[in-house]
């Protein structure tokens, strides 16, 4: 399917809504860069020359005669070319030059005023769609899912649960699910928003982002619930979200780089009992009398976005999935002089890389899972995210083999707007099944 380009001008009023996001446009910052490509999708053929017109402006007045230093490299490699230009009325501009095979170039800006240094950068695509994935599927992938799955559903559904009056509103009930993963203790818990009043309702999964935390604004999504939806709110370590942040520190120190734990064996590795557990939760979601029977879908963004598609690929009750910049894809990438997804893995050190750690990755890839997916997908990310690179988005899209759609945002960084957000709830409404009653 045709991806929809995003025609994007860069505007200071929209940066704003995102304060706290790492993006390459500080918040409340004195100087504006307005970058534009001379193809305004930002995309190009392999081949093709990018030439891009750069802006500087301080309170709003061009910054003449004001040197900027740039750097050009491939996306998250070292620069393999650098410059400077002389602000004129503001206005400079920059020849990228092009790539003999499909990736993304950033161009990486600096500016000193005053004894004080901008910085901005830009990625430009070329041939993005072509990009094809380093990691490889070992010939047992489906072999070694499949037996995990089935020893995991020996273990009988057990949750408890919790009303929470707080995020209760009056068109939806909300409750804490503790839910047991095994004999062995482990547990995840999320919050259960139910709408209220009669009838059968679809239900999404939403696991989280990276990181040791609580279960950030669970009401952000409260459209969810409110507009006739199920939806599962879900952590992945097992910790309570009411612990106080000081706890949640301490449980960082101790479970430590959870990517880590466990790599040199697939059986050991951390992520797998995180990958079951979300599936189990789909357990959970089906189980309720309120379910309407059909409707299944898991949604979230980063590692979230990682498990959404992961999970929705070992359970074929899954209908559609929704992901923002997935990470833990194509995870080799940097071995074979390209970029790797997030956690970056091998990206300082190649000798890290041994053979039981890359089997291991193989088996946890992203890739490997979206290649198996049979439900319909929409994905969106950023050009400019240096967390989950667009290269990995890309080729996370282009192995997916039902019908799918991506929303480009070339501008983003790491974050979604609450525009995009909601268009996932308008996407996954118009995926539903017809539910006979």
């Amino acid at each position: 399917m045709k991806i929809f380009r995003i025609y994007t001008l860069i505007i200071l009023g929209v940066l704003f809504l995102h304060a706290n996001a790492v993006e390459n446009y500080p918040y409340r910052t004195d100087g504006l860069w307005v970058t534009e490509p001379n193809h305004s999708d930002w995309l190009y053929e392999v081949g093709e020359n990018a030439l891009v017109d750069v802006s500087f402006y301080r309170y709003g007045i061009p910054a003449d005669g004001v040197i900027v230093k740039y750097t050009i490299g491939d996306d998250m490699l070292p620069a393999d070319k650098e410059g400077e230009f002389t602000l004129v009325n503001g206005k400079g501009r920059v020849d990228i030059g092009t790539m003999s095979k499909p990736g993304f170039r950033d161009l990486r800006l600096i500016a000193m005023m005053d004894g004080k240094k901008y910085e901005h950068h830009i990625k430009l695509g070329f041939s993005p769609e072509k990009l094809q994935p380093f990691v490889k599927e070992p010939s047992d992938f489906t072999d070694f899912w499949n037996k995990a799955v089935a020893e995991d559903k020996r273990f009988p559904l057990t949750y408890s649960v919790e009303a929470v009056d707080k995020y209760t509103t009056d068109k939806m009930t909300c409750q804490l699910v503790k839910l047991q993963l095994n004999a062995e203790g482990r547990c995840m818990y999320g919050y259960l928003f139910i709408p209220k009043g009669e009838g059968k309702f679809p239900a999404v999964m939403c696991p989280p982002g990276a990181g040791v935390k609580t279960i950030k604004g669970p009401l952000v999504h409260r459209y969810y619930g409110e507009g006739g939806m199920i939806r599962a709110e879900i952590e992945i370590h097992g910790l309570h979200p009411d612990q106080t942040e000081e706890q949640f520190a301490e449980h960082r120190k101790t479970i430590g780089d959870y990517f880590k734990v466990g790599i040199e064996d697939p059986d050991k590795y951390y992520l797998k009992d995180v990958y079951l557990g979300c599936r189990r939760f789909l357990d959970l979601l089906t189980s309720l009398p309120q379910w309407d029977g059909v409707n299944l879908f898991t949604q979230g963004g980063s590692q979230g976005g990682a498990l959404a598609i992961t999970t929705a690929a070992l359970d074929p009750r899954v209908t559609g999935c929704v992901a923002n910049h997935p990470a833990l894809s194509d995870m080799t990438g940097y071995l074979s002089d390209k970029t790797g997804g997030y956690p970056h893995h091998f990206r300082k050190d190649r000798s890290e890389a041994t053979p039981q750690k890359i089997r291991t990755l193989e088996y946890y890839d992203v890739v490997n899972f979206a290649r198996h997916l049979k439900c319909p997908v929409r994905m969106t990310w950023g050009f400019n995210d240096v967390t989950c690179p667009p290269t990995t988005s890309y080729i996370v899209y282009n192995v997916i083999p039902t019908h799918k759609n991506a929303h480009l945002t070339p501008i983003n960084e790491h974050w979604t707007s609450s525009d995009t957000e909601y268009g996932h709830y308008e996407w996954i409404k118009s995926h539903l099944r017809p539910v006979d009653r």
